[in-house]
């Protein structure tokens, strides 16, 4: 029950330190993409890439070339998402979802506060984390496509917005 051999630990120690160096080399030339804010597309494949490595650490019938083909193969297939996300619009629209307005000049946007599925609570909470007292001192709440909250402070220099992209109904 604790224990069955010497050569299963054996196993275990040696497929883990190969694939775990595989994994970081396979990471580092995929690029900064992999490792970014995650929207879902890339919680989905942070969750399978985990999944991956430990069948191939802890499997008794899964060789290490196979582990770490399926952790290759995820990290291609991320790269290619995200080559055709930056270069076909629609593709872009269908993986990740825009920023969205929750909260604009004094007004709380219930109808998109209700569709994102975010409570008045979570709004005040992201505020009162960057140590704000008064929502007279913001302009916009977003919520960002990694679902983090953006607090846009009052300003009088508002020449280049920052919510020229947003979604505003």
């Amino acid at each position: 029950m604790f224990f069955d051999n010497w050569s299963q630990i054996i196993k275990i120690l040696l497929t883990g330190t190969l694939t775990y160096v595989g994994i970081i080399v396979i990471l580092r030339l995929s690029g900064k993409r992999t490792l970014s804010q995650m929207n879902a597309f890339d919680f989905i494949i942070t969750v399978a890439l985990g999944s991956t490595l430990a069948t191939a650490m802890l499997s008794k019938d899964t060789p290490l070339a196979e582990g770490l083909t399926g952790l290759a193969l995820l990290v291609l297939l991320q790269f290619l998402v995200s080559w055709t996300y930056v270069r076909i619009p629609f593709f872009a629209r269908f993986i990740k979802s825009g920023p969205r307005l929750l909260f604009y000049e004094g007004e709380f946007k219930e109808e998109a506060m209700k569709e994102e599925r975010v409570e008045r609570e979570d709004l005040l909470q992201a505020v009162r984390s960057q140590g704000i007292l008064s929502l007279d001192q913001i302009i916009a709440i977003v919520l960002e496509t990694n679902g983090k909250f953006s607090i846009i402070k009052n300003s009088n220099q508002q020449s280049h917005s920052t919510l020229q992209n947003v979604k505003k109904d």
